[in-house]
């Protein structure tokens, strides 16, 4: 109980610390919109995660499994049997397992634990000691990893793969890690900055056979990395919201989203956008939106998540549950199966030109991609 206590102190102080740039002015303009994880120097990554509101013990208040496999018409109950989902992120969370029981059992999932084979949490290595020293704010990024993988593809196996420190070079060698321990998708809600040796950097992300994604930020129009390594799916982010259509939901662009041009990596064979010379961000897209947000459990108290961090697992999962990740060539599946997406045609996260690289529309746009699921014959 102590143990929790300090956790959830400690993350009250972590969520209380800005982080400058746009991000800052906007979290300030709606003060019940607080980064998860704060600002880092070149060489460190932070995770793509915002709350909302304040945490409460007395339920969810963020959107469920149910939500999200109606949203995005997933075949959640029957398929992702014998599919492992791997996450990947830094610092340890000491009580991922029993939050994700809790979770679970909240929601009517099927248990998924160490016991019954579902669960498996190791170190950047592959083994179980030394784990990482444990950090709050990356605790509930992994807790929000871990209920989104649950969310929609409760029959799969879950890897959960924890770097020694936010390190960039930590986190690739548990990259590598998760994909040599047999993941079919892995998901990487984490990024910062581009900078000239990523192209080098981008041999951790190349597994052929393995479907990996990556948020594409939470700073509005711009570039992160590793979402502009051309061996991934960049994921964008939505607003999602209910309404009186035939699918009952609809989405626009969320202004968060990070989406545009990279500066570096090479534009490749499967993107024909015209507006960018090289790497073109988003691929695909999915719920992001802290204001339409995603319920979470961490240290036994329940949050509303949102950020790129929440669609980078979803569209992961919806590849596991597509079950074809050993044929999938990096993010090219969805650019010839568009009819298997919902295309995102409003919203905006900024200026810029041409046009689409910031505005949703008919088509392929930045901040979206070619859209978000419609089942899953578009992964």
């Amino acid at each position: 109980m102590k143990t929790r206590l300090l956790a959830l102190l400690c993350l009250a102080f972590a969520l209380a610390v800005s982080f400058g740039g746009a991000s800052s002015a906007r979290a300030a303009a709606s003060v019940s919109i607080r980064p998860v994880c704060a600002a880092v120097p070149l060489g460190y990554a932070r995770c793509f995660s915002l709350v909302r509101g304040n945490s409460t013990a007395a339920g969810p208040s963020g959107y469920g499994p149910a939500d999200l496999q109606s949203a995005y018409k997933l075949p959640s109950s029957t398929a992702g049997s014998g599919q492992t989902v791997a996450i990947v992120d830094a610092f340890d969370d000491p009580t991922a397992e029993q939050d994700l029981a809790q979770y679970r059992s909240f929601y009517g999932l099927p248990p998924c634990t160490t016991a019954n084979g579902c669960f498996r949490k190791v170190n950047q290595n592959g083994g179980t000691l030394p784990m990482p020293a444990p950090s709050p704010d990356w605790a509930l990024e992994i807790s929000l990893d871990l209920d989104m993988v649950s969310a929609v593809c409760p029959n799969c196996h879950i890897l959960l793969v924890e770097a020694n420190t936010n390190l960039s070079s930590d986190l690739y060698i548990a990259e590598d890690t998760a994909a040599r321990l047999g993941a079919n998708a892995i998901s990487n809600s984490w990024g910062a900055g581009e900078y000239s040796g990523q192209t080098t950097d981008d041999v951790h992300f190349n597994h052929p056979g393995v479907a990996i994604t990556a948020s594409s930020g939470d700073s509005g129009f711009g570039v992160s990395y590793p979402a502009a390594s051309r061996y991934l799916t960049a994921v964008g982010g939505t607003s999602l919201t209910r309404n009186s259509s035939t699918r009952g939901w609809t989405e626009s662009a969320w202004s968060g989203a990070g989406s545009g041009c990279s500066r570096y990596d090479a534009k490749p064979s499967w993107q024909t956008d015209t507006g960018c010379a090289r790497r073109t961000v988003a691929d695909v897209s999915a719920v992001a939106d802290p204001d339409t947000g995603v319920a979470v459990l961490y240290s036994g108290v329940w949050f509303t998540v949102g950020g790129t961090s929440a669609s980078s697992p979803i569209i992961a999962s919806v590849y596991a549950l597509a079950g074809n990740a050993s044929t999938v060539n990096a993010g090219s599946y969805p650019y010839s199966h568009t009819a298997g997406l919902f295309d995102v045609t409003t919203g905006s996260n900024g200026n810029c030109s041409p046009s689409y690289l910031c505005h949703g529309q008919a088509g392929y746009d930045g901040p979206t991609g070619l859209g978000t699921p419609n089942g899953v014959s578009g992964f």
